[in-house]
């Protein structure tokens, strides 16, 4: 029978690495093979390239500079977007006509916590990002996400406008490149485990019952 209170999971990804969408819906299909097991989830910012202007950069010529080609950049989204689709996400690669700063989104994750909604946020940028190709730089397309996950659009445009949770978010990034991780998603239970990548289901639901059969209830 597995305890209480919840076995505690921080999540470390970027709103614009799709292995990390993927790697979403598998931690949630691992949580669905242990339904008795309670599971806390935090969500925390990496950027996968912090060297992006705020404005973002244009789409295939910032894929042309990463891979050295538009074939090359086609046949690893291919790979990515087979991958997905066995996990039930339909990527809209073909969308995206902008690669973004991901600090304004991260801001979005961080103010979502105080309302208990940051899985929903978090969702809900993927979606949009890389199913309908919301340009993320935006700050009314971020306005418009936030409302879909249940946060009021006009107060989240205000505090878009303004530095708050900039510095925040910067160091929280700055945090997870202290711990040494370099690639995302990277999963953290009950601060004692990790797990880096979009493992299978089977593989995360093994790491969860494991931090929850061998941690220490106070």
């Amino acid at each position: 029978m597995y305890g209480v209170p919840p076995l505690k999971v921080s999540i470390i990804s970027d709103v614009m690495c799709p292995w990390c969408y993927i790697g979403k819906k598998r931690f949630e299909a691992a949580k669905a093979l242990l339904p008795e097991l309670p599971v806390e989830t935090s969500w925390l910012p990496f950027q996968l390239d912090p060297t992006l202007p705020l404005a973002g950069k244009d789409r295939q010529t910032y894929l042309n500079e990463k891979f050295g080609s538009a074939e090359r950049a086609s046949q690893i989204y291919e790979t990515i977007r087979q991958a997905g689709e066995q996990d039930g996400l339909a990527f809209a690669f073909d969308k995206i006509q902008k690669s973004p700063n991901t600090l304004n989104a991260h801001r979005l994750i961080l103010w979502a916590d105080e309302l208990g909604q940051q899985d929903a946020m978090v969702e809900a940028l993927f979606a949009a990002y890389f199913q309908t190709g919301a340009d993320l730089t935006n700050v009314d397309a971020l306005a418009d996400v936030a409302a879909t996950a249940g946060m009021d659009r006009q107060v989240v445009l205000v505090r878009l406008h303004s530095d708050e949770g900039m510095e925040e978010v910067r160091t929280a990034v700055g945090q997870a490149a202290e711990m040494g991780v370099t690639g995302v998603p990277f999963f953290i239970i009950d601060d004692r485990f990790a797990l880096s990548g979009a493992e299978q289901p089977e593989t995360i639901a093994a790491a969860l019952k494991h931090a929850d059969a061998t941690r220490t209830l106070s």
